[in-house]
């Protein structure tokens, strides 16, 4: 049951809002921004390659800036300047044919029941998802599951951010941008490493969610609070 003292409820997103197989979305995501960048010069094997160093990038990043600003340092230094005249483009991709991308993801109706169910009993509730996505492609992917930023206290992207997860920070700096402290929020997460260890590491309660479950680290799962996302709802006192 969900401790009366938990004021709010941080949610991930891929794999635990938005059901979906990382590697089958990750290719579909892939294909769709490749094709969207070809007709400007841009060959997909060396794209794709730049993405993955500026995501490398965001995730290693140490606060001194913010992940936007790592990922678009990095992409241009493996692409070339020119490339940042691409910004437009790509967020008019994350706002539009990004879309297509929803193929690769499952359906989750139990999803915006537990943000509103939790705003009902008077609880906050947060999006903290990795910080890896333009804050319109993270409004895109909640779109397919009935949700909007505008139902989230606070939603982490990579213009307000500059820490990713694991690393515990990227929790400390979500605290401090929602005004909490770690004993009143719970992480709800798929991956024990990124959400739930982390999160303890910030000295914040975890739920972890097993239906797409994330553990290529193999992390011992015993002692950790889990179950299915329905079973989250009744854990919450939700369904």
């Amino acid at each position: 049951m969900l401790d009366e003292r938990i004021t709010t409820v941080l949610f991930d997103l891929d794999g635990t809002l938005l059901p979906m197989e990382t590697e089958r979305f990750t290719k579909a995501y892939f294909k769709l921004l490749a094709q969207k960048a070809a007709p400007y010069g841009y060959a997909p094997e060396s794209l794709v390659a730049a993405v993955w160093k500026g995501t490398k990038a965001m995730v290693m990043n140490d606060g001194s800036m913010k992940n936007d600003q790592r990922f678009w340092e990095v992409f241009a230094g493996e692409l070339g300047e020119r490339v940042l005249d691409m910004r437009p483009i790509f967020d008019s991709f994350y706002a539009n044919e990004f879309h297509g991308a929803k193929v690769a993801t499952g359906e989750n109706p139990l999803a915006k029941k537990a943000v509103e169910g939790l705003k009902i009993q008077g609880r906050q509730v947060v999006l903290a998802t990795n910080p890896l996505f333009p804050a319109v492609g993270v409004a895109t992917r909640l779109s397919w599951i009935g949700l909007e930023p505008e139902d989230f206290l606070h939603v982490t992207t990579y213009e307000n951010s500059s820490y990713c997860k694991p690393n515990p920070a990227y929790f400390a700096q979500v605290l401090e941008a929602v005004g909490k402290r770690p004993e009143e929020c719970l992480m709800v997460g798929n991956d024990p490493r990124e959400d739930v260890l982390a999160a303890g590491q910030a000295g914040i309660s975890a739920y972890l969610v097993t239906d797409c479950l994330e553990n290529a680290g193999d992390a011992d799962l015993s002692k950790m609070e889990k179950g299915s996302f329905r079973e989250f709802l009744r854990f919450a006192g939700v369904d």
